[in-house]
C-alpha cells in the first residue's frame, strides 16, 4: 500500500525522497523493502530463556502497585528492594512490565485535573480584560511597591493602573471603580475580568465590587502563569524596556510618575505586534481601521510602480477582529483571529 502511494506520487511528478519524507520513511527503507510488503523484521521467533514466569510477573506487578511503591518509579523501587535483600527484576524489566500493563503513569490515586478556565471571545473593546499585580523594586533591599494594572484583551490598551505600597483587595476594587468612571460611568455588566489566584484577586472587597457591577470574574488555574498570558506579556514589555530603572524607585511617587509615562508610551506610541502593529489606543478607539487601510493603499501604489519587486501578493495589513482568552483547543488561527 505504501509503495503504491509513493509510486503514484512519483508518476505524478513528485520526487521520490519527498514522497518518502511525507510518509515518514527514508529512501533507504523503501529500497530495503524491495518487492515485499514489509522489511522482513518480525522480532525474535523464540521465547527468551530468561523471561519472567507468569507468577513472577504478577509478583512484580503486585510489588509496584503496593501502597509502599505505587508512587515510585522502577529507578526508586529497585534500590529500595535491594536494600532489603529482595530482587524481582531489573529496572528495564520493570519498565517493560509497566508499559505492557499500561501502568507507566501514576499508580496511586492521581489528583483530579484542574479544568482550564472558561473561554471568552472578545470582538471589541471593554468586553474582556486581564489584570495582575507586579513588584516594583525600591531602593530598600527587600521592600517593594506594587503596580496594579488592567489591560483590555481585545485592544491591548492599559485601561487602569495604580501603584501602592501594599497589596490589597480594597485597592483592587477601587481600581475597578476608577475604570468604570473612566469609561463614562457606563454599565460594565457582563465585562469579564481575568486574573490569577492571588489574595487581592479573590479578596472579599474585590469580589463584592465585581458582583455589584455585574462583572464576570475569571481566574487562572493554580500555579499556571500562562493562563494570564496577556498581563504577563505586558509586564515583560515594561520591565525589559531600556528606560526601566533597574536600580528601583526611591519613593512611591517616583514609581507612579514612571508608570504614568510608560502607560502613555504604551497606549499611544507602542506599535503592538499582536494587533497589526498599531497602537493600543488607536485600536481601542477604532482609529486603526484608517491606519491599516492607508498602509494597504501605500503598498498597492508601490506595487503598481514596481510590480517586478513582488513575486506574490503584497502584505495584507489585516485587522484581527477577535481575540480569544483561555482558548480550550489549540489550533492554527488565521490572520483575523488571535488566541491566547
Amino acid at each position: 500500500m505504501i509503495r503504491t502511494l509513493i509510486q503514484e506520487a512519483v508518476e505524478a511528478g513528485a520526487r521520490r525522497w519527498r514522497a518518502c519524507e511525507v510518509l515518514g520513511l527514508t529512501v533507504r527503507t523503501l529500497e530495503r523493502w524491495g518487492t515485499n510488503d514489509d522489511d522482513g523484521r518480525h522480532g525474535p521467533n523464540h521465547v527468551p530463556a530468561n523471561k519472567l514466569s507468569e507468577s513472577e510477573r504478577q509478583t512484580a506487578i503486585a510489588v509496584m502497585t503496593a501502597p509502599e511503591f505505587r508512587d515510585q518509579s522502577p529507578k526508586q523501587i529497585v534500590p529500595a528492594l535491594a536494600t532489603r535483600g529482595e530482587y524481582i527484576g531489573s529496572e528495564s524489566t520493570l519498565y517493560r512490565l509497566l508499559h505492557a500493563e499500561d501502568m507507566q503513569h501514576r499508580r496511586d490515586r492521581a489528583r483530579a485535573p484542574v479544568a482550564r478556565p472558561h473561554e471568552y471571545v472578545a470582538d471589541g473593546p471593554m468586553e474582556v480584560a486581564a489584570w495582575d499585580i507586579t513588584y516594583l523594586r525600591s531602593h530598600v533591599r527587600g521592600a517593594f511597591f506594587y503596580l496594579y494594572l488592567v489591560e483590555d484583551v481585545w485592544s491591548r490598551k492599559i485601561i487602569g493602573w495604580a501603584v501602592h505600597e501594599v497589596e490589597s483587595a480594597d485597592f483592587a476594587a477601587a481600581l475597578v471603580e476608577q475604570i468604570r468612571v473612566g469609561a463614562g460611568g457606563g454599565d460594565l455588566s457582563g465585562w469579564v475580568l481575568h486574573s490569577d489566584n492571588g489574595g487581592p484577586m479573590k479578596g472579599a472587597t474585590m469580589l463584592a465590587t465585581l458582583q455589584r457591577l455585574g462583572d464576570v470574574s475569571s481566574f487562572s488555574r493554580p500555579s499556571v502563569s500562562d493562563d494570564n498570558a496577556f498581563a504577563e506579556s505586558l509586564f515583560r514589555t515594561m520591565k525589559y524596556r531600556a528606560k526601566y530603572p533597574a536600580a528601583g524607585f526611591a519613593t512611591v511617587e517616583e514609581a507612579r510618575l514612571w508608570v504614568r509615562d510608560f502607560v502613555t508610551w504604551y497606549n499611544d506610541e507602542h506599535q503592538h505586534s499582536g494587533i497589526g502593529y498599531v497602537s493600543p489606543a488607536a485600536r481601542h478607539s477604532g482609529g486603526d481601521v484608517g491606519i491599516l487601510a492607508a498602509r494597504r493603499a501605500t503598498y498597492a501604489a508601490a506595487r503598481s510602480r514596481h510590480p517586478q519587486r513582488w513575486a506574490r501578493h503584497t502584505r495584507t495589513w489585516s485587522r484581527p477582529t477577535t481575540v480569544t482568552l483561555n482558548q480550550k483547543v489549540d489550533h492554527v488561527t488565521d490572520n483575523n483571529t488571535l488566541a491566547v
